[in-house]
């Protein structure tokens, strides 16, 4: 009787559990078809795609030069021993050579995924406007995932190559369609602002935890469990997008229309200057990264640690820049220009402060500054990339911000390999100051994009389409929102949008919008 009993009871206790189980499920299911729920749901998505991309990106500095540098040992050796059983005449040119040839192996190493990312993001761009950004999004984070279980158990270098190019390869893809997404669901100026921010302070992150991560995991417990620590990550987040968005089932995006070329956004001079300066200012991250360390061995005797965390100050200004720049862009959006200004001039300065630093602590400050400088003008200039295409081309985003990818990849690209040689034939000095002078010299040019609040929204294929029926990828806030905009405010917030008297002066433009540049200032 007793056993009857307590099986009835445990039969009970299964049962509410149960219960409560499906209705944590129902829940969960009304909170994802919520558009509001939903979005923020994606928010995060994307975040931690771009966290595990640049933890991706930086956790292999401090673990594949010391790597490299055992399995050249040991081949060099092996062939010393094979050649020269009895005798070690020049080994000191061998080893030079050796180091010099390392040098160069890991910088075509760490250089290969932004120049395959270069290569391949005008055709990522293209396709993320033709089949949306949920699919792009999942084929980015699979060929992350990929390439970070072949770094895992790599063991030589041409398997190390592949991986990091893989990485190139996924970025494309998952960067891009990810920072457009954020774009295209959240509307509003101050909102995607706020979003796109709390992306970038992501970026951040995975960028400067990354090395002390790599660097920790590496010297305790070996050179594969970072890589499967961050691999498990990517397939739980891949999993999220599948269970959330449901890429495979949303078919709304064929009707979709067409975004700009990508070749003719590259040509507007607007999205040119904004382009321009986000290169510009990635330069002296992307060639002090390769180079400081070296730097800092040879005029500071720095110690292993203090070279291992010599960004990771830098992240706390970086997300102060985001959060300040987010809330005087609410505030003053009409200025988005002067805030990207002001950022390379503080780059500018930090970078040319650089090189007279004596010690761990003076180094810390100019870092700091290029950082927050970079996220003054990140958050500024990326939300701009957007308006730019809401009021001049087709409301679709994957092209021009694989424009944006494109500009970071430039600077990336060349760091590893560029850097090295300017040091070696120029010096330290005269790097961080010819980057210092470049970022001085490129602000004035954001004055161009002073007026760009001034302008006038264009009523896209895209605003059309919404207006008949929000489905799928597209939701319904898209249409509420653009309905509000057409009733008189921009996405700028205090930008003008239409005459008071409803004259709008494009309407003769709007039929050649997607021949033409788009409209001019009003």
């Amino acid at each position: 009787m007793d056993g009857g009993a307590g099986s009835s009871g445990l039969a009970k206790s299964a049962a509410v559990k149960l219960s409560e189980m499906g209705e944590r499920t129902k829940k969960l299911g009304t909170a994802i078809k919520d558009p509001r729920q939903q979005r923020r749901i994606i928010l995060v998505i994307v975040c931690v795609a771009l966290l595990l991309d640049n933890m991706l990106y930086m956790v292999i500095v401090p673990i594949i030069p010391d790597y490299l540098a055992d399995l050249e040992s040991e081949q060099s050796e092996h062939v010393h021993v094979v050649m020269h059983p009895n005798t070690s005449a020049n080994s000191t040119s061998q080893d030079n050579s050796n180091k010099d040839n390392l040098d160069l192996q890991i910088g075509v190493l760490f250089a290969s995924k932004a120049i395959l990312q270069l290569l391949v993001n005008p055709l990522s761009g293209t396709f993320i406007d033709r089949v949306g950004y949920d699919i792009p999004l999942l084929i980015g984070l699979t060929v992350m995932f990929v390439s970070t279980c072949i770094f895992a158990f790599a063991e030589n270098y041409a398997t190390l190559f592949v991986a990091r190019s893989l990485q190139g390869l996924g970025s494309a893809f998952a960067d891009t369609s990810g920072i457009a997404m954020i774009a295209d669901k959240y509307t509003e100026e101050a909102e995607r602002s706020r979003a796109l921010g709390i992306a970038l302070a992501f970026i951040s992150f995975g960028s400067l935890v990354a090395p002390p991560f790599g660097g920790v995991l590496y010297e305790f417990v070996g050179k594969r469990v970072p890589f499967i620590v961050l691999a498990s990550i990517c397939l739980a987040d891949g999993f999220l997008l599948l269970t959330v968005i449901k890429p495979f089932s949303n078919r709304t995006r064929e009707n979709m229309p067409v975004g700009t070329p990508i070749y003719r956004l590259m040509i507007d001079p607007y999205i040119a200057v904004v382009a321009g300066a986000l290169t510009v200012c990635n330069i002296p991250l992307a060639f002090l990264e390769p180079t400081i360390a070296n730097w800092m061995e040879t005029t500071m005797h720095s110690s292993q640690w203090e070279m291992g965390l010599t960004w990771l100050p830098a992240f706390f200004p970086h997300v102060l820049g985001v959060y300040i720049t987010v809330k005087l862009a609410a505030k003053h959006p009409n200025l988005q220009w002067f805030y990207g200004a002001l950022g390379m001039v503080i780059i500018g300065a930090s970078s040319c402060t650089v090189p007279a630093c004596k010690t761990f602590g003076q180094l810390i400050a100019p870092l700091c500054g290029i950082c927050f400088g970079i996220a003054l003008v990140d958050t500024a200039l990326l939300p701009t990339l957007a308006f730019l295409v809401d009021v001049r081309h087709v409301s679709v985003y994957g092209s021009v911000y694989a424009i944006a990818d494109i500009s970071y990849s430039v600077a990336y690209a060349m760091g590893p390999i560029v850097a090295g040689q300017i040091v070696h034939n120029h010096g330290f000095v005269q790097l961080n100051l010819g980057m210092g002078l470049i970022n001085v010299l490129y602000a004035p040019a954001l004055l161009l994009l002073r007026n760009v609040c001034q302008m006038k929204p264009s009523h896209s294929e895209r605003d059309n389409l919404l207006e008949e029926a929000p489905q799928g990828l597209y939701d319904t806030i898209k249409m509420e929102e653009r309905r509000a905009k057409k009733k008189g405010y921009s996405s700028a917030g205090n930008c003008l949008s239409v005459d008071e008297n409803g004259f709008d002066p494009f309407r003769a433009q709007r039929s050649l919008s997607e021949e033409s540049s788009g409209p001019e200032y009003t």
